[in-house]
């Protein structure tokens, strides 16, 4: 969103697609996600953040053939460092704003990925956000994250409905 605050305490839930939607991270089984080994680079660094980064902790997650969806909660309390206009915890970490810290794990995966054997992976440019305002809307993120695999038939990052879509 134009003029907010990425850095504020709040909870965010996050979408972020795989270059050209190709399927990487595993299949979906039965209506389950069954990763293969390049998803599990990408869980792993997903809980990567919340072990780096004292103000981060993660809520609902799924990683998909091709994407990934997630809820980042960014909490801390303010102290002022230096000129006032950089935030850190208790004076040991600066805070990074959601941009930077999807970042952080795009950058990680993607190179954990390449050095196991796939030098070709890339995530798409930039990524999707949305602000979580109330438990109404947080409920209804978590339910449609775990159902994600449930409807990965009629998923729009199926590449099956990319190509309908494009095409049809």
């Amino acid at each position: 969103m134009h003029g907010y605050d990425y850095s504020q305490t709040g909870w965010y839930f996050v979408t972020i697609c795989v270059k050209n939607w190709k399927c990487i991270f595993g299949n979906i089984d039965n209506g389950e996600m069954v990763l293969n080994e390049y998803g599990k680079i990408v869980q792993k660094r997903w809980l990567w953040i919340q072990e780096q980064y004292e103000y981060v902790e993660l809520d609902e997650f799924i990683i998909m053939p091709n994407h990934f969806h997630g809820i980042l909660i960014i909490e801390y309390e303010i102290h002022k460092v230096g000129t006032g206009r950089d935030l850190s915890l208790q004076g040991k970490q600066k805070i990074k704003p959601l941009p930077q810290l999807i970042g952080a794990f795009k950058t990680t995966s993607s190179k954990m990925i390449h050095q196991s054997g796939k030098p070709d992976f890339a995530w798409q440019r930039s990524f999707y956000d949305h602000i979580i305002r109330n438990e109404k809307s947080l409920n209804h993120i978590r339910e449609y994250i775990r159902n994600n695999p449930l409807k990965w038939e009629t998923d729009k990052n199926n590449p099956i409905n990319i190509k309908e879509k494009q095409y049809g």
